[in-house]
């Protein structure tokens, strides 16, 4: 993939998820796509990480990817953002975050997330 084609992927990616089409994203992952996050060093599956997109969308409102700085590289891409949403109990939330992003064949085929988990407790209730 050309880092223009790289950089559009992450744009879709990311436009889906603000507002909630985790249809769109199941289309930009590969079929065999894992999801590692830094505070549980566990691989998610395709579906499990579109479970846990679906329950985000509906336990926070306006969803927004705000100070993203992006650095394509071979092979993928390097995101460093803030997640803003506010929780159904009208808590604001941000969510720094790190990933680094694998795509081949127009895909995403790895994810390797770093947050804090802490932060998105209000979405837990």
């Amino acid at each position: 993939m050309t880092p223009a084609e790289i950089d559009a992927l992450a744009d879709r990616i990311f436009a889906a998820i603000e507002v909630g089409d985790v249809e769109t994203v199941r289309g930009l992952y590969a079929d065999d796509v894992t999801v590692w996050h830094n505070f549980d060093q566990v691989d998610q599956t395709k579906e499990q990480n579109l479970a846990t997109l679906g329950w985000m969308s509906t336990h926070a409102a306006g969803l927004r990817y705000t100070d993203v700085r992006r650095i394509v590289v071979e092979g993928g891409f390097v995101q460093q953002h803030v997640l803003t949403a506010t929780a159904r109990n009208g808590v604001a939330m941000e969510i720094p975050a790190m990933l680094h992003v694998h795509c081949a064949g127009g895909r995403v085929t790895r994810i390797e997330e770093y947050l804090d988990p802490a932060q998105a407790a209000p979405m837990r209730g």
